[in-house]
């Protein structure tokens, strides 16, 4: 079973005037510790998304020419590597050397995503409520995400918040490892660690001073 980090950071394409806002964010959670990366825009734009995502993938683990080995130096830098998730497009994932995809309820199915991914990279997947969950659970998901558990301003149409009720029966219906999201922030996610969440993920909190809003997550969630 793999294990997750504490803190899950979500870059959201939209919340960035520019692609290069984006970017500096990127780098400064990598500066702060951040493992765990999810890349997510629904522009439908796969050439921009493919884009974004590679020079993401240029800036963790460096430039690989001519095939030679991997440029470590930013790795180096940041102390460890970081982990990158594509929201949705497990057409893109290989393309963009991704480590992952995590993917809802309206997009491909787990099990055809496994096939497109292979069994190495992780696969997660967002649930809304017990039945999905649980249904979820019997895929080849690496892990399940639950909420919106408080209420968000990240979707247009958000699911019906779970609250901390929802978390804690999460808990109780996979041995999985289970992210928490929706509405997160550093004033509330220690409850949802306590609550039973093994990962907490996170995008509008750490839109503002991206490192110290990381560090501080970390100091929270120890």
């Amino acid at each position: 079973m793999i294990a997750l980090p504490r803190l899950y950071a979500i870059l959201d394409a939209g919340f960035f005037a520019t692609p290069d806002a984006m970017f500096a964010t990127a780098d400064e959670l990598g500066s702060a510790g951040v493992t765990l990366i999810q890349y997510r825009n629904k522009s439908g734009n796969a050439h921009v998304m493919l884009d974004h995502a590679r020079e993401l993938k240029r800036l963790f683990v460096g430039r690989v020419q001519n095939g030679d080995a991997p440029d470590l130096a930013d790795v180096a830098r940041y102390g460890k590597s970081v982990r990158l998730i594509m929201n949705d497009r497990a057409d893109l994932c290989l393309p963009a050397d991704f480590d992952g995809v995590h993917v809802g309820q309206d997009d491909l199915s787990p099990e055809s995503v496994r096939k497109i991914i292979g069994p190495n990279r992780l696969l997660g997947v967002s649930t809304h409520n017990p039945e999905q969950l649980c249904a979820a659970d019997l895929t080849p998901a690496d892990y399940l995400a639950i909420g919106p558990v408080f209420v968000t301003t990240s979707k247009v149409k958000p699911d019906p918040v779970v609250g901390l009720e929802g978390v804690l029966r999460a808990r109780t219906l996979t041995r999985k490892p289970l992210v928490a999201i929706g509405g997160i922030t550093r004033a509330n996610a220690a409850s949802v660690i306590e609550a039973g969440a093994d990962s907490v993920a996170v995008i509008s909190d750490l839109l503002r001073d991206p490192r110290k809003s990381a560090e501080e997550f970390f100091r929270i969630l120890r």
